[in-house]
C-alpha cells in the first residue's frame, strides 16, 4: 500500500493514463461506458494538474476527435452515446443507437477538460434530446426510449441544461416536484420515490436544486424548508464512518466514492466545515493503490471513477496536511462536478451566445 501520509500524485496520474490507453482484465465490463471512463480518467489528470505534462499534443487532439464521433443526432435530437461498440465500421449510424444523458454530460465535461472550442456542438439538437427523455412525472430516463430513471438522469439534465444556460428543453416545477418526492423520512433522497436514502443520489438532489433557475412556481428559496435541510445535513453527517470514510447507506461500510457524494453534497449545503476532513484524507490515503490510483476501500484494486471521486472531494473539503504540497489540489465546482478553471471554460464556450462573441 501507498504510504498514507502523503498522496501519490505521479502514481495515480499514471492509473489515468494507463486506463485511457487500455482497461485491466478486471474492468473491460465498463468499456460499453467509455465517455464515462474517459471523463474520470481526463479529471483525474485535470485536478492532478497532469494533463499538460502526462499527455502529448496529438493525444489529447485525438481524444477530442474521439469524443465528437459519439455525437449522434437521431429522431429524438442529439447528444453523446456511450461508445462506438455497437457502431459497424462502415456505417456512421444505427437505428440500434440512441444518445445517452450520462454520456452526454460526461462528454461535454470531457471536451472542456481538453479545452475544445464546441464549435462542433448541435445546441438546439441536444435541448430536443433533453425534452425527449423526460417523463410525464417529472423524471427523466437516461435514453430517450426507455432506460434508468431516476435522480442520477434528472441531476445530468440539469447539469447539461446549465452548461448550455437553456433551460427550455426541461419542465423544471415538474422535475423539482419529482425531487421532492423522493425525499426520505431519514433526511436523504432515495433514487425513486419511496426508495431508500443513498448518498450519490442525495447529492444528485442537493445539485440539482441548486442548478435549476428560479420558476414562479418554484423560487430557489422555498425548495427546502430549514427542517429539511437540518434533518438532510445530520443524515449525510452520520455516514462519515469511524474508520473516516462515508457510507452511501446506513449501517453500510465505507466506500471512497461515497467520501465524494456524502462530502459534496454537505459543501453544497453550506455543512462542509462539519466533515472531519482530516480522517476523511486518512481513510483516502489508506486507498490508495501501490501501483497507483484509488480504490473503493484500503486493500481493493483500483479504478478511474473512485480515483477521479476521492481527488474531486480531496480537492472540495481539502484537509490541512502542513508543507505537504503533494495534497494541495486546485478548488473543485460542486456542482457540475469539475475543477473551477474547467468549469470556467464550460461557461465561455458551451452556450450558444459563445458561437457569437
Amino acid at each position: 500500500m501507498a504510504n498514507a501520509t502523503t498522496l501519490a500524485r505521479g502514481g495515480h496520474g499514471s492509473h489515468c493514463k494507463r486506463c485511457l490507453i487500455a482497461l485491466p482484465f478486471s474492468q473491460v465490463d465498463i468499456d460499453p461506458s467509455r465517455i464515462a471512463l474517459v471523463f474520470y480518467c481526463l479529471g483525474a489528470l485535470d485536478i492532478l494538474g497532469l494533463l499538460a505534462t502526462q499527455t502529448s499534443d496529438l493525444e489529447r487532439e485525438t481524444w477530442r476527435s474521439w469524443l465528437w464521433e459519439q455525437q449522434i443526432s437521431s429522431q429524438f435530437g442529439t447528444g453523446f452515446k456511450p461508445s462506438p461498440y455497437v457502431t459497424p465500421e462502415d456505417c456512421s449510424t444505427s437505428d440500434y443507437e440512441t444518445p445517452h444523458l450520462v454520456m452526454t454530460y460526461t462528454a461535454l465535461l470531457s471536451l472542456a477538460i481538453l479545452r475544445d472550442d464546441f464549435s462542433n456542438l448541435d445546441r438546439a439538437g441536444i435541448v430536443g434530446f433533453l425534452r425527449a427523455c423526460q417523463r410525464q412525472d417529472g423524471s427523466f430516463s437516461a435514453l430517450p426510449d426507455g432506460g434508468e430513471s431516476d435522480l442520477r438522469m434528472l441531476y445530468c439534465a440539469f447539469a447539461i441544461s446549465s452548461m448550455l444556460d437553456d433551460w427550455s428543453g426541461i419542465d423544471i416545477d415538474g422535475a423539482i416536484a419529482y425531487i421532492r418526492r423522493c425525499m426520505t423520512y431519514e433526511g436523504g433522497f432515495g433514487q425513486t420515490p419511496d426508495g431508500e436514502s443513498l448518498g450519490g443520489t442525495t447529492y444528485c438532489a442537493v445539485a440539482a436544486i441548486q442548478l435549476a433557475p428560479d420558476t414562479e412556481n418554484s423560487p430557489l428559496a422555498s425548495r427546502l424548508t430549514s427542517q429539511e435541510r437540518a434533518r438532510m445535513i445530520r443524515w449525510l453527517l452520520q455516514n462519515q464512518t469511524p474508520s473516516g470514510g462515508f457510507c452511501g447507506r446506513t449501517n453500510k461500510l465505507a466506500d471512497a466514492c461515497y467520501c465524494f457524494w456524502c462530502g459534496a453534497a454537505l459543501s453544497i449545503l453550506g455543512a462542509g466545515d462539519l466533515v472531519n476532513e482530516r480522517a476523511m484524507a486518512e481513510f483516502l490515503g489508506r486507498c490508495q493503490f501501490k501501483f497507483g490510483g484509488l480504490a473503493k476501500a484500503p486493500g481493493e484494486r483500483p479504478d478511474p471513477y473512485h480515483t477521479y471521486l476521492s481527488l474531486a472531494i480531496l480537492s472540495i473539503l481539502p484537509a490541512d496536511h502542513g508543507d505537504d504540497v503533494n495534497w494541495q489540489l486546485p478548488r473543485l465546482d460542486p456542482l457540475w462536478n469539475a475543477t473551477e478553471e474547467t468549469s470556467a471554460w464550460a461557461r465561455k464556450h458551451i452556450p450558444a451566445r459563445s458561437e457569437t462573441s
